[in-house]
């Protein structure tokens, strides 16, 4: 349950008298100022009036903004500034503040601020004690708000750097030039990559140190590991991420594909195929509106990798959650195409089933895709007509 502190104070007993803002004519000044609470927050509603006779008749009256603040104007004289909560009773007040001058031509400055010792000190003894427990809470809270906002971020930072990883190819191309040599665009692509999964690596431990209960900062620490190629660290974080998120009151999905896809590519990458498949698969399950992404580059890891049946396998499953991307035909026939016989008695190439029509499909979605030429070629290779119908197979089953 919620503590709150009543702010007014009974400590006069006014008559009930309208509270009016009067209009006096004459030269005027202008007052201003803001009003805290007994904790020192702001104060955001109620209203600051001008008394000549102690507070029991307002001459002027002025609401609160949002933020807190009042200001108006009044003839020049010797006030008793008098804040009341919208709910405060006309004949009580919350606080006061004696002998302010409003001087004609001038602008007074004229804060209420309840968390001052003369206004603490005539509260009871409970509401002091609860004022304490108050100021204690809103401190941890303040600390804790203010991790908050450093872990956010450095969150953004994080999407910022893996997205620079991730285009770090083409910024070394356009660092070097296209005529560049390989070995140097790829040594350039690698120093791009380190340097910012460093960084993420460096912002991710100390955030999860900060606040180890966060499962996407153990998402994030993971994702750098893996791109830094430390993957002992990587499974470990993986595995936290996942260990906090699926016992979480409200579980993210997005921090679930992510850690799941990760440890698939840590499998992928040091030849666990089977816990591979299963860590994908459980990706898609917990993010379904993304299991062709993750399907995708579980079959691109492979390709990397020169597993074929893998990637093929792989593949075909990312065909069946989305037929539409180019690339996933490909690397079906790339994979088929290893498998390539020669029959002995016309001594030509013959591909194996599904491979020509792999790349078919390919060329239709891409016709002047990256793999295009290649693809042409290899087609050629095998001087044939091929049958532009193509129905995407049912998924093959996943082996090593």
């Amino acid at each position: 349950m919620k503590r709150s502190i009543s702010l007014w104070l009974g400590l006069l007993a006014f008559a009930v008298l309208p509270v009016l803002a009067q209009q006096t004519a004459g030269p005027k000044g202008k007052i201003h100022g803001h009003v805290t609470n007994p904790t020192g927050a702001t104060t955001t509603s109620g209203t600051v009036s001008l008394s000549t006779d102690g507070g029991h008749n307002s001459v002027y009256t002025f609401p609160l903004s949002d933020k807190g603040d009042y200001s108006g104007e009044a003839a020049p004289g010797t006030y008793t500034v008098v804040f009341r909560q919208l709910d405060t009773p006309p004949d009580k007040m919350v606080d006061s503040i004696d002998n302010v001058k409003i001087v004609f031509g001038q602008d007074t400055a004229q804060d209420i601020d309840m968390s001052r010792k003369e206004f603490v000190d005539k509260l009871s003894p409970d509401m002091k004690r609860q004022l304490d427990e108050l100021k204690k809470h809103n401190s941890e809270a303040m600390k804790a708000n203010e991790i908050i906002k450093n872990l956010n971020a450095d969150l953004k930072v994080v999407g910022q750097d893996i997205k620079d990883a991730d285009a770090a190819h083409q910024t070394a191309i356009e660092t070097l030039g296209a005529t560049a040599p390989k070995a140097d665009i790829d040594a350039k692509e690698s120093e791009i990559k380190t340097a910012k999964y460093t960084e993420v690596e460096t912002m991710m431990l100390k955030d999860t140190a900060a606040k180890p209960d966060a499962s996407v900062l153990w998402a994030q620490l993971g994702q750098a590991q893996v791109g830094l190629k430390k993957y002992d660290e990587a499974e470990a974080s993986f595995k936290k991420a996942l260990e906090l998120d699926t016992t979480a009151k409200k579980p993210n999905i997005d921090v679930q594909g992510l850690a799941n896809s990760g440890l698939g590519e840590i499998y992928a990458r040091t030849g666990k195929v089977a816990e591979a498949n299963a860590a994908y698969d459980a990706a898609g399950k917990a993010n379904p509106t993304k299991a062709g992404f993750y399907l995708k580059n579980e079959a691109v890891i492979f390709f990397q990798m020169n597993n074929a049946d893998a990637q093929v396998a792989a593949a075909d499953e990312a065909i069946q959650a989305d037929p539409t991307q180019a690339l996933l035909y490909y690397l079906k026939g790339n994979g088929l195409v290893q498998k390539t016989t020669m029959d002995p008695k016309t001594q030509k190439l013959v591909a194996p089933p599904g491979c020509l029509e792999a790349y078919q499909k390919y060329l239709e979605l891409a016709p002047t895709g990256p793999y295009a030429k290649e693809v042409k070629d290899i087609m050629a290779g095998f001087d044939q007509k091929i049958d532009t119908s193509y129905k995407a197979p049912k998924p093959a089953k996943k082996g090593n």
